[in-house]
């Protein structure tokens, strides 16, 4: 008998532990499960998504940087813009980000805004926010994974970066 009892116990622990197991994923994959690489997304265009629970953003603005420059080259010419994305709001503050486009090409991503609900949010901003600008330069897109520990700064970076980046394509 206790034999029986021990192991419906431990089968019951494992069958919770197995369906309680989660995949790492990117908030881009989680916000658009359907969406699969596409000529357009396969060369790092940034496409629009948005789920049931992500509210409408505010529209972002666009300006084109006081550097702007027109140069000449193998494929036409390339302007220097500026575009900053909406203020995405979290459980910690606003989150924004300016990004820098060469032509399609993003070259630098600034954040206008950042989480303020104290030091631990310093704290969080400052290692994450460096960890998520180098993986948007590598992806030249939004579709990029939240960083640990700073989910909420990462969805409000992600938030606003692919509004900025909807408002270029615009």
């Amino acid at each position: 008998m206790r034999r029986a009892i021990l192991t419906i116990g431990s089968t019951a622990a494992g069958l919770a532990a197995l369906l309680s197991f989660k995949t790492h994923t990117s908030v881009a994959d989680v916000a658009d499960p359907a969406a699969a690489p596409t000529p357009s997304t396969a060369t790092g265009a940034p496409t629009p998504h948005m789920t049931p629970t992500m509210k409408p953003r505010a529209k972002a603005s666009m300006t084109t940087s006081p550097k702007a420059t027109m140069s000449a080259g193998a494929g036409g010419s390339t302007m220097s813009r500026t575009v900053t994305g909406a203020v995405e709001s979290t459980m910690y503050g606003p989150m924004q980000v300016k990004v820098t486009l060469e032509g399609t090409k993003i070259t630098n991503v600034a954040v206008v805004q950042e989480t303020n609900d104290g030091q631990e949010s310093q704290q969080i901003d400052s290692f994450s926010i460096p960890k998520l600008t180098a993986e948007t330069l590598a992806a030249q897109s939004a579709r990029i994974d939240t960083v640990s520990g700073a989910t909420q700064t990462s969805t409000g970076y992600i938030g606003s970066l692919q509004s900025a980046l909807d408002q270029a394509t615009a």
